[in-house]
């Protein structure tokens, strides 16, 4: 419990500092393309309570309607859904997504409760409900901006593996196992924008 509320502040004062990154990023996307500056979606927190992500919009702005289109482009391998390079990803959008900066805003997810700084991450609602029953423990702790499935190379792994380091964090996760993987995830950040 303690740990959250370390993780609350650390996400709140992160927001912060980075407003006038976010306020580059806002200019840049809303003169890349039209649409908002922040995705919303609802998404499967803990305990499969429904919450409302944010996330900075890469896609054009009817992505939702069009994912029917592309729906035979699917990578994933189980009851997901993943397009590495997926069509309707703005110009601007697909360095977002792929260098994790989109994901900024789930700071104020985190400072708001709805997620932590490390766990499992968030499924949408539909794709939350066709996780195996042998893979439901992942939803008892609070999902998160980063996980090992993320700095392990996300896409790159099958859904088998991907749910096995979510139960493995869900037995073992510690505040050493977090900041080890906080850490590895700004360094692939880093890596990616430079």
């Amino acid at each position: 419990m303690v740990h959250l509320i370390l993780y609350r502040f650390i996400a709140l004062i992160g927001f912060v500092l980075l407003l006038p990154v976010l306020s580059i990023m806002y200019i840049i996307v809303r003169l890349d393309s039209k649409g908002s500056f922040i995705f919303k979606q609802k998404r499967a927190g803990r305990g499969k309570k429904p919450f409302t992500l944010y996330k900075i919009r890469t896609m054009v702005s009817d992505a939702e309607r069009l994912k029917t289109e592309v729906k035979r482009l699917n990578e994933a391998d189980g009851p997901v859904f993943k397009i590495r390079h997926d069509p309707r990803y703005t110009r601007v959008g697909k360095f977002l997504s792929h260098s994790g900066l989109d994901e900024l805003p789930q700071l104020m997810n985190v400072v708001k409760g709805d997620m932590s700084l490390v766990g499992p991450r968030p499924l949408p609602m539909n794709e939350a409900k066709l996780v195996p029953k042998r893979f439901q423990a992942r939803f008892s702790v609070l999902p998160g901006m980063t996980s090992e499935w993320v700095v392990q190379g996300a896409h790159r792994l099958s859904f088998v593996k991907w749910m096995k380091l979510d139960m493995d964090y869900v037995r073992n996760h510690s505040l050493m196992k977090d900041a080890s993987i906080m850490f590895q995830t700004i360094v692939s950040l880093l890596k990616n924008i430079l």
